[in-house]
C-alpha cells in the first residue's frame, strides 16, 4: 500500500518537497490548509503520518505548533531540513520583461525583498500561498504574471522558472518533524536524537538544575523552547531536543532529571535529520 502523508500547504509545496526527499516519491498527499488538520488526520488515523514545519532558521519557532504536539497523541518519528529556494515562475514562452505583477505568499515575497526592489514596476500581490500561487496563474492563464515559489510548483504546473534563487539569505532552512499516532509508530533503529517535554518548580535555579544533569551526561542540548503551560500564569513548558551517541545516556538523562521536574514526556526519539 502506497503510504499517505498529510502536508500543510498545497500540492507543490515546500512541505511536499521535504515530504519527498524523507520518504521518497512512491507517496500520495493529504493537503491541509492547516497545521491543526494535519494534527487531526494523524491523530485519526485518516493518513499514515504527517510532516509539519517547526522552525526555520531565519523566522526562527512556529509557537502553535509546539502546542499542537503537547496536546496531541502523536510520536516524532523522522525529520528533514529543508533550503528553502524561491525561484520566479512564468507561464511557459514568458520572460521577466513581460512581468506586471508578482504574486505569492507575504513571507515568500518578504524573503525576495532584495530581488523584488530591483523591479519597483511590478506590483506585488499577497496570497495565501507560493505554489497555489503558481497552480492560479497557470489555471487563469495570466499572462505577465509571476509567481515567487519553489521548484516543485514549476515541475508541477508546468511553468518556466525565469529566474532562479531569488532569495536575499542561501541560509534559509526550515526544519520539519514527521508525526504519527503514538499507538501505531514504531521504534525507530540507531536513534541519536530525542524530543521531550517537561516543566519545572517555579523556583529559582529549577531550570538551571535540569540543565546542568543534561550536560553532566555528555548530551548536546540542541533546542530549548519555552511556552506557556495553560492554566498557571508565568509558568512554562520547556521543548528540548536532546541530541546522543548511545541510547544508553538518553536513558540516564531521563533518570537524572525526573527528580528535578514536576513532569516529563518524551515526544519521540528517532535519527537526526538529513539537510537537503
Amino acid at each position: 500500500m502506497i503510504p499517505k502523508i498529510a502536508i500543510q500547504g498545497f500540492e507543490g509545496s515546500f512541505h511536499q518537497i521535504a515530504a519527498r526527499h524523507y520518504f521518497g516519491t512512491d507517496i500520495t498527499f493529504a493537503t491541509c490548509a492547516t497545521f491543526s488538520e494535519v494534527v487531526r488526520q494523524v491523530t485519526s488515523e485518516e493518513v499514515d503520518c504527517g510532516l509539519m514545519a517547526i522552525e526555520n532558521s531565519i523566522a526562527g519557532s512556529i509557537l502553535p505548533n509546539y502546542n499542537l504536539l503537547q496536546q496531541a497523541n502523536l510520536r516524532v518519528t523522522g525529520e528533514v531540513y529543508l533550503r528553502i529556494r524561491q525561484h520566479l515562475l512564468m507561464l511557459p514562452g514568458q520572460s521577466l520583461e513581460d512581468i506586471r505583477e508578482v504574486h505569492s505568499h507575504p513571507m515568500a515575497l518578504l524573503q525576495c525583498r532584495a530581488f523584488l526592489r530591483k523591479h519597483l514596476d511590478w506590483r506585488l500581490v499577497e496570497t495565501e500561498d507560493t505554489a497555489l500561487s503558481a497552480k492560479n496563474i497557470r489555471e487563469r492563464h495570466l499572462a505577465g504574471t509571476a509567481a515567487v515559489a519553489g521548484s516543485l510548483a514549476a515541475e508541477l504546473f508546468n511553468m518556466d522558472i525565469v529566474a532562479e534563487d531569488i532569495h536575499s539569505d542561501d541560509q534559509n532552512y526550515t526544519r520539519f518533524l514527521v508525526v504519527e499516532r503514538a499507538e501505531k509508530a514504531k521504534p525507530v533503529a540507531n536513534a541519536n536524537k530525542a524530543s521531550l517535554y517537561f516543566h519545572t518548580d517555579h523556583q529559582q535555579g529549577s531550570l538551571a538544575r535540569v540543565l546542568v544533569r543534561i550536560a553532566d551526561r555528555g548530551i548536546n542540548l540542541s533546542k530549548l523552547q519555552s511556552y506557556p503551560r495553560p492554566g498557571y500564569t508565568w509558568q512554562y513548558y520547556f521543548h528540548a531536543d536532546l541530541e546522543f551517541d548511545d541510547a544508553r545516556q538518553l536513558e540516564k538523562v531521563l533518570e537524572d532529571i525526573a527528580p528535578v521536574t514536576d513532569s516529563v514526556r518524551v515526544l519521540g526519539v528517532y535519527r537526526k535529520g538529513e539537510t537537503y
